[in-house]
């Protein structure tokens, strides 16, 4: 049985009013049952909601916004509690508002009028999917107009500060615990590359992809044990190409502080039909072993707790 989603504390807007409540959470937060065997584990998903906000006001089809999904893998993770560990979910779309981006990295020609906050744009943002899409992976636009400062910062306010309020939390409850913490940041990835990746159009990507950040945000001990342990259920597997991870594994992962923090991406041909965004039938084959891995990585975020 799942424990129940538990909402974040309330939060104040851009300037400092409170939040009128919403018709729903727009982040999960869940935790071990009772009586569990917590460990000092954290998983989050920031990119697999499928609530798409009526104030959204897109322009494409609706069935090409789904492509920027990172679709089931809440669900592919679902089992994080039963293994004592901590799983955060968003609600709301990426293509709504990127949680693994900076709040500075913004394309201020997508707004009207005169962005009031700082601006430091990464590539990410000159390729069209920065804090806010401005583009699909196959060149889509998904505006039809320039958004105003207010829908900007409704979205910042309502969506992207609960979420890291809710990942910090997590993260600073089990370090007050445990005096550490190991981090997963939960992923897919299509089947090749699309026509925004850095890589060449049509390169096809490995089962999974690790990214630690070329070794800056776990230790080289911990990404040795993830990558053997889902080469052991037969998957093929890369680190850091082309996947290192962005914003979320950058805060998130301090190893010399205890804090180990990892991206994992899943090729989604593992697991659905990217067309349709249909379950396929390796589905429950694929989450199996998903399991196996992370019963490792729960071993490993214990017995580092004790060394601690």
């Amino acid at each position: 049985m799942q424990p129940e989603a538990q909402p974040t504390a309330p939060l104040t807007d851009s300037e400092g009013e409170p939040l009128e409540p919403l018709s729903r959470n727009v982040v999960e937060v869940r935790r071990p049952p009772p009586r569990a065997a917590v460990v000092p584990l954290l998983f989050d998903s920031p990119h697999s909601g499928t609530w798409y906000p009526e104030d959204f006001d897109h322009a494409c089809d609706p069935a090409l916004l789904r492509k920027a999904e990172d679709t089931h893998v809440d669900d592919l993770y679902d089992f994080a509690p039963s293994l004592g560990a901590t799983l955060v979910c968003a609600v709301f779309p990426r293509s709504y508002i990127d949680v693994n981006r900076r709040l500075a990295d913004i394309d201020i020609t997508m707004i009207e009028g005169a962005w009031p906050d700082p601006v430091d744009v990464s590539p990410k943002t000159r390729s069209g999917i920065g804090l806010i899409w401005r583009l699909l992976d196959d060149r889509t636009p998904i505006y039809a107009r320039k958004l105003t400062v207010d829908e900007v910062r409704h979205r910042i306010d309502r969506c992207y500060r609960p979420y890291w309020d809710a990942l910090h939390r997590s993260a600073e409850h089990l370090v007050a615990q445990h005096g550490r913490l190991v981090h997963i940041n939960c992923h897919s990835m299509p089947e090749e590359a699309g026509p925004l990746s850095w890589v060449p159009r049509g390169t096809r990507f490995a089962d999974i992809v690790l990214g630690d950040r070329d070794g800056t945000t776990c230790t080289p001990e911990f990404t040795a044990l993830v990558a053997e342990a889902f080469r052991k259920e037969g998957l093929s597997v890369a680190i850091n190409d082309p996947y290192k991870g962005v914003e979320i594994v950058k805060q998130m992962g301090r190893p010399a502080e205890q804090r180990e923090s990892m991206q994992i991406e899943i090729n989604r041909r593992l697991y659905m039909d990217e067309a349709t965004r249909e379950r396929n039938a390796n589905y429950a084959s694929l989450k199996a072993s998903l399991r196996r891995v992370m019963e490792q990585v729960a071993a490993y975020a214990a017995q580092a707790a004790r060394r601690f």
